[in-house]
């Protein structure tokens, strides 16, 4: 035994010296640019009398926060026409109706009017807009050369049309100019805010901006939102899987194991069988009137978060949630769509012209692209290499990526190498940066997740876009990529030992599909697996977990 743990302390100490942690400085000096912070969705959104009426963090407490008697009702009112019209009739149109209303009625105070508009004056805070208006007083005015990240930060209601937030945008950044007496800026972005950034570039250019940051961005699209109102539906137990495993490594669920084994024993049988969801009747019958239903109801009355949807979906989404050209719908949405076509046709549809001219007029940029955590189970794309919310592709502007289960073949990396281009391949063998807009100047975290927003990557991002000249991925202690620890706060250089930081396995249950023996093989392991965990739960509580 003293032997073995001689050998494990000595195996701790080699991958320590092998794989250092960074002494990044997260204490800055402060720059002669000042820098404007803009963030995503995460400000709550509030009523005219100060009430607290959406918030994320908060969804499922508004969907099941109604009394009993009325979310009995409720569910009465959606289940009647689906079962009598729809099932036994094929006639759908009252469901898709009653659906999109009982789902309002819960998000009725935060969505937008059918021309895309607020009606009822809900905001952000007013104390984050107090503090804009602080912050640009004359009072408030900072030492020259002694700003900080998070000295200027912009907050805007996340929901409105992104050109119409561009032009509080360049307010703002006016306001910073002439409060710090410098001519330009440098603008730190996350999330949601690359759409805003991406459509004031678009805008009003980039003579007032000195350097520009992407991280988490959005600003290509998010298959999150893009794929689910655009009808690419995929159904993957193993995915929903493989998200609740990434929940309980993050410390944002329990779940037991005895679930997940459930699921992926219900995966089991699916593929033992080769039943497809996708290809029965009802199935058919249901995705287009459902998704135009709950995207009406909930998110897509707000012309902010169809800014994600990417160009190659944009038209299907446009029939998947409106309906074909001439509908009812279309009619009535008629300013609403023209807000989106307007921010798609000249802000999306552009979106390389104005990387380009970031380039062409030397302005500072730094990109980072998050990874190492499962996409939303149930878009088409959910095995792409992702951070939860948008894939690695997107978020970095154009990096190649295999998928989560496979990795670049040896011919690939061979060529990379004739080419002198193997230095951009991720040590997992997941990425390659080279095929970046700015693959000198983009950085990739693995183990932080799009909800998780580092000191690290500020530091990295504000001293790139505070620079006299373009930094680059050899201006620093740490590599083009990235492993990060979320239980010690610490960032390090990703080698072919500490890379695999994944909550599940990187392995397929099989090799090929229509192989019967080894879904067989795959199935009946599953079981056993399952009443493992089933006698776990029994012995450890004495309860049948039916109960």
């Amino acid at each position: 035994m003293k032997k073995l743990i001689s050998v494990i302390l000595a195996l701790i100490m080699m991958f320590t010296v092998v794989t250092p942690a960074f002494a990044f400085d997260y204490v800055l000096k402060g720059s002669d640019i000042p820098v404007v912070a803009i963030f995503g969705d995460g400000e709550p959104i509030y009523n005219t009398e100060g009430e607290k009426i959406f918030h994320f963090k908060e969804i499922l407490n508004m969907l099941g926060g109604s009394e009993e008697g009325a979310a009995g009702e409720a569910v009465q009112n959606v289940l009647k026409p689906f079962l009598i019209e729809g099932i036994l009739f094929d006639k759908w149109d009252n469901y898709y109706a009653a659906l999109e209303k009982e789902i309002g009625d819960i998000f009725a105070e935060s969505r937008y009017d059918e021309n895309g508009e607020n009606p009822n004056g809900s905001d952000v805070s007013p104390q984050v807009r107090q503090y804009m208006k602080n912050d640009l007083s004359v009072d408030a005015k900072k030492e020259h050369g002694s700003y900080l990240p998070y000295d200027y930060q912009f907050w805007y209601d996340w929901r409105q049309d992104p050109l119409k937030t561009a032009d509080e945008f360049h307010e703002y950044i006016q306001g910073v100019k002439k409060i710090t007496g410098c001519p330009k800026v440098s603008i730190i972005a996350r999330c949601l805010g690359t759409t805003v950034v991406l459509a004031y570039l678009t805008k009003y250019g980039n003579d007032d901006i000195h350097g520009v940051s992407f991280n988490g961005g959005v600003a290509d699209g998010a298959e999150i939102i893009s794929e689910t109102i655009s009808g690419k539906f995929e159904i993957d137990l193993n995915a929903i899987n493989r998200m609740l495993s990434d929940f309980k490594a993050l410390g944002q669920l329990d779940i037991d194991n005895f679930i997940t084994s459930s699921i992926d024993l219900a995966a089991k049988s699916t593929e033992l069988v080769g039943y497809e969801f996708e290809e029965t009747r009802i199935y058919a019958k249901l995705l287009q009137g459902v998704t135009s239903a709950i995207s009406l109801s909930t998110f897509f009355t707000w012309p902010g978060y169809w800014a994600l949807v990417t160009e190659e979906d944009f038209e299907d989404a446009l029939f998947y949630v409106f309906g074909e050209e001439g509908s009812e719908k279309r009619q009535k949405y008629a300013k609403l769509i023209e807000k989106i076509e307007n921010y798609h046709n000249s802000v999306v549809k552009n979106i390389w012209n104005t990387m380009q001219s970031l380039k062409d007029d030397g302005v500072k940029v730094g990109v980072i692209a998050k990874y190492g955590f499962q996409i939303a189970p149930v878009v088409k794309s959910n095995d792409a290499i992702a951070d939860q919310f948008a894939s690695v592709t997107r978020a970095s502007f154009g990096a190649t990526t295999t998928s989560i289960y496979d990795t670049f073949p040896e011919e690939y990396i061979n060529i990379s190498k004739a080419k002198g281009l193997d230095k951009y391949i991720s040590p997992d063998k997941h990425i390659d940066a080279s095929t970046c807009f700015f693959p000198d100047s983009t950085w990739f975290t693995k183990g932080i997740s799009h909800s998780n927003w580092t000191n690290f990557e500020t530091s990295l991002l504000y001293q790139v876009v505070t620079a006299d000249r373009q930094l680059t991925i050899d201006d620093f202690d740490c590599t083009q990529y990235i492993v990060y620890s979320n239980e010690t706060s610490t960032a390090s250089p990703m080698t072919e030992e500490n890379c695999k930081t994944e909550a599940w396995e990187l392995e397929k249950t099989y090799d090929e599909p229509d192989n019967f023996i080894q879904r067989i093989v795959a199935y009946f392991r599953s079981v056993i697996q399952w009443f493992k965990d089933l006698l776990k739960v029994i012995f450890s509580s004495g309860k049948n977990p039916a109960e």
